[in-house]
């Protein structure tokens, strides 16, 4: 199935105003990010908005024909100020996330994580149903703090059932274990990159601010539109 070229609506000006493109300090900087960095100003580099706008069209592109496909979409960010955001985008666009530590392994070693999915689902129904009450206070203890545990680390992915399509990343940086999985396994990746990163490693690299909330979720609104906008189209053309 081709893919359809959409507009998506995105300016400079929007991206102005999130800050997307304030870069980390000149000292701070991977020297591949050279192409994409337009200026230095008061010791901080400055994105080219202009390629940032057209990776962020191309990887909307590359949603919307794979939540077309019906293709699943994982959605990773666990640094403080991403979080919220990587919660948000993942809900509204029914995708699966990490938002707290990547625990690693949990694309390569997949049989485990199903595994833990599986006690995850498995203490989720026992504290459900009322069987939790009719453990000694020691083991009920033992059991939420374990359930507790799970919700935290896997909740966002307790209902994936196998290795997603296409895996979004809000920090190149922060999630290097993450990418190193997908890169592995050879799972097309989109990344939201600072100038601090190696533009090289994903499928589709974003340059923007990743430390600014305003810039993220500008970035991952896009996306989740597009992934929404995709899951329409196949809802209207099955």
């Amino acid at each position: 199935m081709e893919m359809i070229r959409r507009y998506w609506n995105i300016n400079l000006e929007e991206m102005l105003e999130a800050g997307v493109h304030f870069g980390h300090g000149t000292r701070k900087w991977n020297p591949r990010m050279g192409p994409y960095i337009s200026a230095k100003r008061k010791g901080i580099h400055i994105t080219n908005l202009t390629k940032t706008a057209r990776f962020l069209s191309e990887a909307c592109d590359l949603v919307f024909d794979a939540a077309r496909r019906r293709k699943q979409f994982l959605i990773v960010g666990t640094k403080k100020k991403a979080a919220d955001s990587v919660t948000r985008a993942a809900i509204r666009a029914r995708c699966h996330y990490v938002n707290k530590k990547w625990l690693g392994g949990i694309l390569t070693n997949w049989s485990t994580t199903e595994t833990r999915l599986q006690k995850f689902r498995d203490l989720r129904m026992e504290k459900k149903t009322g069987r939790l009450n009719f453990l000694t206070k020691g083991d009920a203890a033992r059991l939420k703090r374990q359930l507790s545990h799970l919700q935290t680390y896997l909740g966002g992915i307790k209902y994936m059932t196998g290795l997603p399509d296409i895996v979004i990343i809000v920090n190149q940086q922060e999630e290097y274990t993450a990418l190193r999985e997908c890169i592995t396994l050879g799972i097309p990746t989109i990344c939201l990159i600072d100038t601090n990163s190696d533009p090289d490693l994903a499928d589709i690299s974003i340059p923007a601010n990743d430390d600014a909330i305003a810039s993220i979720r500008l970035i991952l609104n896009k996306l989740v539109f597009a992934i929404c906008e995709g899951r329409s189209s196949y809802i209207r053309n099955p």
